[in-house]
């Protein structure tokens, strides 16, 4: 009797180079795609086993998400039990190690403890697409003292749409990066809470080809949430600032959406706002499909809506924006990024970095964006 075939995927090589592998014997097409790769990779099928195989790379040391496709019918690679959850769309992780670790890799060095907070919020009227329940995540940083006499500064950090409570935990490692970055002496101890970001859980349940039509007013909804539930049960429960200086509020996609909002309309509340590759969301802009360009009719306008009284507002300690060369949100965020330095009071500074809408760009965003705060 010939013994099954052993499947071995990903397959790491030292150099970098990853083999996929995926038993699938009776499929006509089988392809497989990377996180940061911009299309899909065909698999060539073992005509003896039925194995379908492909290499990419040699890839930079990095987490990478990635999925099969098999006959057109998206799955997760069931010979890794490495999976990044997704309420819409979980990948499995492929990790490629390097010479020296990444800030969001593990360390032998003090870590922080990530705490997970339930409540149900009092904002939303029960429906049959949401019950109203809610969590958080939190981090503390290592030697985190209750009792501590001057009150620790806290970073709001929001996740993007699909994305659990616990995107930045579990797919961007943020509680790693903040012990990484501490231990180094590039940022102050500081407290990271981590909401779920859904003013509605209805936009969830829209899915991808709905979602446009929902995120203006899901912003709205969870503005409400966070200033009126979320930050004073943090404050309730964490030796955490209560002044604007010692506040801040970040994000990706939709969370970087949430924090312009919620954070540029708000600088009595938040001194400190960070936006990475920001769905750039106005009712302006809802006929466009909520992605507006550089040259598209009416960008002022659009923008003056998300924040309409920036001119007159007190200044902002830093208004920071980042957004990847590939991705398609960056017209829209280079145009934000123009008005804002020609309207948000206070120090605006935008990027753009090499990179699609991935992790592997939002993690470097946070690497660079918390040294900047409460100095």
């Amino acid at each position: 009797m010939v013994p099954p075939p052993q499947i071995v995927s990903p397959d790491v090589a030292t150099d970098g180079t990853v083999t996929f592998r995926v038993e699938a014997p009776n499929a006509k097409k089988v392809t497989v795609t990377v996180e940061g790769m911009a299309k899909a990779v065909d698999m060539q099928q073992n005509q003896n086993n039925g194995v379908w195989e492909a290499s990419v790379g040699p890839l930079r040391p990095d987490y990478y998400g990635y999925t099969f496709a098999i006959d057109g019918k998206r799955t997760l690679d069931p010979r890794n039990a490495a999976i990044r959850p997704n309420l819409i769309s979980p990948t499995t992780v492929v990790h490629i190690p390097g010479a020296t670790p990444l800030p969001w890799e593990m360390q032998d060095i003090p870590h922080g403890e990530v705490t997970h907070l339930f409540y149900r919020s009092k904002l939303v009227t029960p429906s049959a697409d949401d019950d109203g329940y809610r969590n958080i995540w939190v981090y503390t940083p290592p030697g985190y003292d209750a009792k501590r006499k001057e009150k620790y500064p806290v970073l709001y950090l929001n996740h993007g749409y699909s994305d659990d409570s616990n995107g930045w935990t579990q797919a961007g490692q943020a509680n790693l990066i903040m012990d990484a970055l501490l231990h180094d002496g590039k940022i102050k101890p500081m407290v990271v809470v981590m909401p779920l970001g859904y003013g509605t859980m209805s936009i969830v349940h829209a899915g991808w080809n709905r979602v446009g039509s929902m995120i203006f007013k899901n912003q709205q909804l969870f503005e409400d949430q966070l200033l009126h539930e979320v930050i004073p049960m943090a404050e309730l429960r964490y030796n955490i600032a209560k002044d604007r200086n010692h506040r801040a509020i970040a994000g990706l996609s939709m969370g970087g959406g949430h924090s312009i909002y919620t954070g540029l309309n708000h600088p009595e509340t938040f001194a400190y706002v960070g936006a990475f590759s920001s769905a750039v969301v106005s009712p302006a802009f809802e006929t466009t499909g909520w992605r507006p360009t550089a040259e598209g009719a009416d960008l002022d306008k659009g923008f003056a809506q998300i924040v309409p009284n920036a001119k007159t507002q007190q200044p902002l300690k830093l208004f920071w924006m980042s957004c990847g060369t590939e991705d398609s949100l960056m017209p829209a965020n280079r145009a934000f990024g123009k008005w804002a330095k020609a309207n948000i009071k206070g120090d605006v500074q935008t990027r753009e970095t090499p990179g699609m809408h991935t992790w592997m760009v939002w993690r470097d965003d946070l690497v660079d964006f918390t040294p900047l705060l409460f100095r």
